[in-house]
């Protein structure tokens, strides 16, 4: 059996042309994949030495941040991203480990922006909220340089979020009053976010290409941008929800689901499912169900989830024929044979 290594090094020394080591590559996806799309596939891990290589990579950066910050707090974060950095040409560039180049690519970002930040200086809420889109700015530029070098899938992600950072951050220093207001702007950077990932998205329909994994990442980064202050301004976790607000919140995750199935992605699914688990037990309780509310909500929403996967594509199929020129659009219904 060959390896991600064997063929590249295979490309290295002449044996094989990088394109027909590409054409290998996408042959035995293809080979490998199942009839239907609907199990959103994504690179995590080749094998076990990839969380063998990841837990010892956690302990080490770990063990180096703290050392480090003996030294001086911002050196925790430069030696971080630096050996982070190190490790990639190896981990990522060479052996191509998905978990592991995750992971290196979270520690380079966040290191540069943890140095940033133990630099920081008491300051005014203003000045602050500028130092706060200055390490956003950072951290993306960081996410920028570490894409152009190893293409990761998930960088545009964080690249994407760290932009985000650094938009409330502007927004914040220029009027200080729009604090009152940070969680509908933080529901449009997620919806900005989103409509970024729908780019991605629709320039691979058939989900074959790397552009799908760029576009699974942004998808998960834009969800609980979206989910989260959606659901604040509902007021969710007030001291005791009303029947009301409980049914808008089951109505707003009917919402979420539709537009799930309609892009064929269960991210938002997952960020917004404490909200409305929460929000069914309460509207529960209200009928006297105390003790059971929670057991009663788990098996309903639990039964829901576990239909709507086993029939995600036939239910996408009604769905997305009734969306008509939009549909056509969207990623293919792919039915089991």
């Amino acid at each position: 059996m060959y390896s991600e290594s064997d063929i590249d090094a295979a490309v290295s020394a002449g044996v094989m042309p990088p394109q027909v080591a590409t054409d290998f590559r996408n042959h035995v996806a293809a080979a490998r994949a199942t009839p239907a799309v609907d199990e959103e596939h994504f690179r995590l891990i080749t094998g076990f030495n990839d969380i063998f290589v990841s837990i010892a990579l956690v302990l080490l950066l770990v063990a180096l941040s703290e050392l480090s910050s003996a030294i001086a707090a911002p050196l925790s974060g430069v030696f971080v991203a630096a050996a982070a950095w190190a490790l990639a040409l190896f981990f990522t560039a060479r052996r191509r480990m998905a978990l592991p180049s995750i992971l290196l690519l979270l520690a380079f970002v966040g290191g540069v922006a943890q140095a940033l930040f133990a630099l920081a200086p008491p300051a005014s809420e203003r000045v602050e909220a500028l130092f706060a889109a200055g390490i956003a700015a950072a951290a993306g530029a960081a996410a920028w340089l570490h894409w152009r070098r190893f293409a990761v899938p998930i960088t545009v992600a964080a690249g994407a979020a760290a932009m985000a950072g650094l938009a409330l951050g502007l927004v914040m220093a220029a009027i200080p009053d729009a604090e009152r207001a940070i969680w509908p702007l933080l529901l449009l950077a997620g919806l900005a976010v989103f409509a970024l990932a729908m780019r991605w998205d629709l320039s691979d329909r058939e989900r074959t290409t790397r552009r799908a994994d760029v576009a699974f990442w942004l998808h998960l980064a834009a969800a609980p941008m979206i989910a989260h202050p959606a659901f604040q301004m509902l007021g969710v976790f007030g001291s005791e929800i009303g029947t009301g607000t409980a049914i808008a919140v089951v109505l707003l995750y009917l919402l979420f689901a539709m537009v799930a199935l309609a892009v064929d992605r269960r991210a938002l699914l997952v960020s917004s499912l404490v909200y409305v688990l929460y929000a069914m037990a309460s509207l529960i309780r209200t009928t006297g169900a105390v003790e059971v509310s929670w057991a009663v909500t788990a098996l309903v929403i639990g039964s829901a989830l576990l239909s709507l996967s086993a029939f995600w594509q036939p239910i996408r199929q009604l769905l997305v024929t009734r969306l008509g020129g939009l549909g056509v659009r969207l990623p293919p219904v792919q039915l089991a044979v």
